[in-house]
């Protein structure tokens, strides 16, 4: 549907005194800032952004919008990469900044409600505190929120132990798109009754409904950890190293891939002292534990795999100040190639023992079309990372000839048995390489639960498929 209602002055008029001037933004150059996220160099200006306080006034805000047909789009930190949030049809934004209290952190059923504008680490500080663990932990936990978490079931470097943010939400305040709240379940760790509208909602991108408030799961949290960085001259052979480590027996809680270009951009533009020399990939390896006698046995096990691939040195970061380094080369990655070009970042994902040939193929692809790619990601799970980096490329390769490598990536994702994207979303640039991973029925069936959900279409219009 694209035939929205125009937001005439009446109507920003009424939106603005849901929650007052000072929590309202129609100056040009300000909604600028809420017209973009970490998506190429891609804006779309909203006419309005709205900055409610509580869920009463979202409710407020969806009845105006969905009584006029405006078009709605919800927003955390816009550290997103698939334009999630980018209000391409324009119309009203509400920012979820003000929105951002931990409500309670429950240390006997090891469970907190918090507002979706909680950022990712303030929550996992929280619990911490209490010796409980949150473990989805986005590369920019710093600052992405934990509702932009639930919209894309964000991932991180220790879901290859614990899960995605989909494995840690228990229940879900929403506001429908004509400004009806519910709550989408229970707050218990077993749930029978009817359909799963929680699960349904974590990764519907703001599509479904908004969230205003979200009950998450914790764990005891293991306060011991070993952090090891095997260097490889090939880096077929450090990723075919990935599934050998699990058969040994080990279940580390992160094993990160990154290729040479990757750890050189970042190290470079951080100004950390690191040397390279002839290794082409790396894997971060972290095991935890709740006794500090069981890390050692872990790491032996784990040496004695990668010696046989080939690995070149393993470095045991036994300090603070090491481990801190080499998270902070790896988790930088991505900005820094951000910082380097205008880029396209594929959240390729394929099952853990197919990701060497996926990354063969990568390179191939890259050789054969003349980008450069940079390369890292969550190895333990499958998901590679695939920067393409503009560069020097012209502005006919890059609108209509890279689409075709990027289809011939993710059509090899498919036939490797995995799919076009493990945690960024499909939000707006993927969407035109669904059909690759979808079948018809498949979008039947999505189309017909966003018209039970969101009947005028208003709700994020654009994003996962045409609506």
């Amino acid at each position: 549907m694209s035939n929205f209602g125009k937001l005439n002055s009446t109507i920003i008029q009424s939106l603005i005194s849901v929650t007052g001037q000072d929590r309202s933004i129609t100056e040009p150059e300000t909604l600028k800032v809420y017209g973009k996220d970490h998506t190429e160099d891609f804006v779309y200006l909203p006419e309005l952004v709205l900055i409610p306080e509580n869920t009463e006034q979202v409710s407020q805000i969806a009845k105006i919008c969905f009584e006029n047909t405006i078009p709605l789009t919800s927003r955390g930190a816009g550290t997103g990469l698939s334009g999630a949030c980018l209000p391409v049809h324009g119309g009203v934004v509400i920012s979820f900044e003000k929105m951002n209290r931990i409500i309670q952190i429950d240390d006997i059923n090891y469970q907190a409600v918090l507002e979706p504008g909680v950022i990712n680490e303030q929550l996992q500080l929280a619990v911490q505190e209490k010796g409980m663990f949150y473990p989805p932990d986005p590369a920019s936990k710093g600052s992405c929120t934990i509702g932009g978490n639930v919209a894309h079931s964000s991932g991180g470097p220790r879901c290859v132990k614990y899960g995605t943010t989909r494995d840690y939400i228990l229940n879900l305040e929403m506001v429908l798109s004509d400004g009806e709240v519910i709550w989408t379940g229970a707050n218990v760790l077993k749930n029978s009754t009817g359909y799963n509208l929680t699960q349904l909602m974590v990764g519907s991108e703001g599509t479904l409904g908004i969230i205003t408030k979200i009950v998450v799961k914790l764990l005891p949290y293991p306060p011991f950890r070993s952090l090891m960085l095997a260097s490889f001259a090939s880096a077929t052979e450090a990723c075919a190293c990935v599934s050998s480590i699990f058969k040994a027996g080990v279940q580390p809680s992160a094993i990160e891939f990154m290729d040479r270009k990757g750890v050189k951009l970042s190290v470079q533009h951080q100004n950390i002292s690191f040397e390279q020399k002839e290794e082409n990939a790396y894997l971060l390896i972290e095991v935890d534990a709740f006794e500090e006698t069981a890390l050692m046995p872990q790491c032996e096990v784990i040496y004695n795999v990668l010696e046989n691939h080939q690995v070149l040195e393993v470095l045991m970061a036994d300090d603070s100040e090491t481990i801190e380094k080499l998270w902070k080369i790896r988790r930088s990655i991505g900005e820094v190639v951000k910082r380097q070009s205008i880029y396209k970042e594929e959240d390729t994902v394929v099952t853990r023992g197919n990701l060497p040939e996926l990354y063969e193929y990568v390179m191939q692809i890259s050789e054969s079309y003349g980008f450069e790619a940079v390369c890292y990601g969550h190895a333990g799970d499958g998901n590679l990372h695939v920067n393409i980096l503009k560069n020097d490329l012209s502005e006919d390769i890059w609108q209509n000839q890279l689409p075709e490598a990027i289809t011939k990536i993710f059509e090899k994702c498919k036939a490797l048995g995995g799919t076009i994207s493990g945690e960024h979303g499909i939000g707006l640039v993927q969407k035109p390489y669904m059909s690759i991973v979808m079948k018809e029925a498949h979008f039947n069936i999505m189309k017909g639960i966003k018209q039970a959900f969101d009947p005028k279409g208003i709700l994020n219009p654009g994003k996962i498929f045409n609506n």
